[in-house]
């Protein structure tokens, strides 16, 4: 992709607005809770997603203004949960970001389709798959949070092995307590934290580069239609691991999305194993 097609932005809000399974039909944008009147006003936590890269020079900005979020510097209410993906559209620009993937930069761009944006751009926020701001945007950010609609988490038990040294083994088993009407993704993600990057060349040249909450693997775990709230749901995956692992450091997300609209119906934090 052309690097005129990208930008990267300084401080400017702009809202935008092997598994057991029942399978049917539908094409709507809702999501039912078989829970309690209390459960539903508590709600569970807002998905965070954060686009970056250590290639733009706003990014840094943003990454410890997430990485605040996450110690809870803001005092929120609202539960969050934080992933952030490293773009490779500026690699070109004269550093390698070690964690950029191609995949991240697709992922950004179904939302900037989704969201019906002109252009793809750093440090970007999406929440909930709903709504999007600049990443160094702090009010905006956080009205983004707080706004947000809300869903049950999922009620999942994670069991882990370690088949080889390079390789992680990650089954699940449980339900969504969210009936989700229309076709929808459970994904999971394997993040890690505490990263420090001595930035060598680029925009960010000499500077030390702490990211937090960021996203190594993402896969997907089911794939259906009207996916009821109280089935058991249960599913095995393999993630491929990076050298210097440190299970201390990692987590995994579990969420739900939407087909077409990308829209989060309901998240689940799983920190792994000290011993792992």
């Amino acid at each position: 992709m052309a690097p005129g097609l990208f930008a990267c932005f300084r401080k400017r809000s702009s809202s935008t607005s092997s598994l057991d399974i029942n399978k049917s039909t539908a094409t709507n944008d809702a999501a039912t809770a078989d829970i309690t009147a209390e459960e539903l006003k508590r709600g569970g936590p807002v998905v965070v997603e954060l686009f970056s890269s250590q290639g733009c020079a706003t990014s840094p900005e943003a990454e410890l203004l997430f990485s605040r979020l996450g110690r809870g510097d803001f005092k929120l209410e609202v539960p969050v949960i934080l992933m952030a993906y490293h773009v490779d559209y500026w690699d070109y620009n004269g550093w390698k970001d070690p964690f950029a993937s191609s995949q991240w930069t697709v992922r950004q761009k179904e939302y900037v389709e989704s969201l019906n944006l002109d252009t793809m751009f750093t440090p970007q926020v999406v929440v909930q798959g709903r709504s999007q701001c600049i990443g160094n945007d702090e009010d905006g950010l956080i009205a983004a949070i707080t706004s947000a609609s809300r869903y049950p988490p999922p009620a999942f038990q994670a069991t882990f092995e370690r088949p080889t040294p390079e390789s992680l083994q990650v089954t699940l088993k449980g339900a969504l307590r969210v009936k989700i009407d229309g076709g929808a993704d459970i994904m999971v993600a394997l993040y890690e934290s505490s990263l420090v990057t001595n930035c060598r060349n680029g925009d960010n040249k000499d500077l030390v580069l702490a990211n937090d909450f960021v996203v190594r693997k993402l896969a997907k775990l089911y794939s259906g239609n009207n996916i009821p709230s109280k089935k058991t749901i249960t599913g095995t995956l393999d993630f491929g691991l990076w050298e210097g692992f440190n299970s201390t450091k990692c987590g995994i997300v579990m969420f739900v999305q939407q087909h077409g609209s990308r829209h989060i119906f309901g998240s689940q934090r799983i920190q792994l194993p000290a011993n792992l």
